[in-house]
């Protein structure tokens, strides 16, 4: 594989040369490589087109803020970012983490460390600046409540995307709108927790040395339940993780009910994402609970 001229000048003037470059999953988004450098470290860089530089700004924001939580989970560190105008491009560069086999020791820690996460708290919902939930923005005015942080910044614009796509109809949108007027006699009260955002199990994964490690997030402060919904969304995690999580930090009763719920948020998502395919689960979780 080969970076763009300018990319690769960039980092052999601020790191070292560099002796191998090998592709990498960036997800859907980016481009993403391994950088052997000539003095035996690695890293990890991303790129995309100069206009899109802020999403690696607030990547970096968000990765700082879960580092210093000091949760004990590993966060990639970010080293740099940059724009090149010359080349239309713009960069991040991480911290490169080896992965290794995933254990049930993995999952305990992984469980351990989420929940510790999750206990750094904040008088509001939200953050105090927005951020992107996959190649999406992701709105975090910050509230007092829950429940209107939930209905104004996650499902209100995502329905309002889908609907202007011809995704989802006004049918729909009054189907929501009458799960908004139960959402107070159907949801737990928790506290705002730091919250990864973006937590499924491609964002994970075990270090070569066996720790859990977390990346690319969708930073804010909210209710923990949508983060442990969002596990069980595509596949779910290991049962270490979730038992270690609720030995940490129990949640409420009720929960199994609640997560379909709080899965309406990702589902949204992926149906501005990908299209038509995730309008049917949408539309059948709605009809349970309008």
């Amino acid at each position: 594989m080969r970076l763009p001229e300018q990319l690769q000048s960039t980092i052999e003037a601020e790191f070292a040369g560099i002796s191998n470059v090998s592709a990498s999953g960036g997800g859907s988004i980016n481009q993403a490589a391994r950088i052997d450098l000539n003095n035996g470290e690695s890293l990890f860089v991303k790129w995309n087109s100069a206009e899109l530089y802020d999403m690696f700004v607030v990547e970096e924001r968000g990765l700082s803020l879960l580092s210093d939580a000091d949760s004990g989970l590993k966060i990639p560190a970010p080293l740099r970012h940059d724009k090149i105008p010359e080349a239309g491009l713009s960069y991040l560069i991480l911290e490169y983490l080896d992965e290794g086999r995933s254990t049930s020791e993995t999952d305990t820690k992984l469980g351990e460390g989420l929940a510790a996460l999750h206990q750094h708290t904040s008088d509001t919902y939200g953050l105090d600046h927005d951020n992107y939930i996959g190649r999406l923005p992701q709105y975090n005015d910050p509230h007092e409540n829950w429940i209107d942080f939930l209905i104004n910044q996650r499902f209100g614009p995502q329905l309002k995307m889908a609907m202007d796509s011809g995704l989802l109809d006004s049918r729909d949108r009054k189907s929501f709108e009458a799960l908004y007027q139960r959402l107070p006699d159907i949801l737990a009260d928790e506290p705002a927790s730091l919250l990864h955002g973006d937590l499924w199990g491609g964002n994970q994964f075990a270090t070569g040395s066996g720790e859990p490690a977390i990346f690319d997030p969708a930073v804010y402060f909210g209710n923990r339940e949508i983060e442990l919904a969002f596990t069980y969304l595509f596949g779910g995690f290991g049962r270490n993780f979730y038992q270690a999580y609720h030995a940490a930090w129990p949640l409420q009763p009720g929960f199994d009910e609640r997560k379909d719920i709080y899965n309406l948020y990702p589902l949204l998502v992926h149906v501005n994402l990908f299209g038509s395919v995730y309008a049917g689960q949408v539309k059948r979780i709605i009809s349970r609970f309008s």
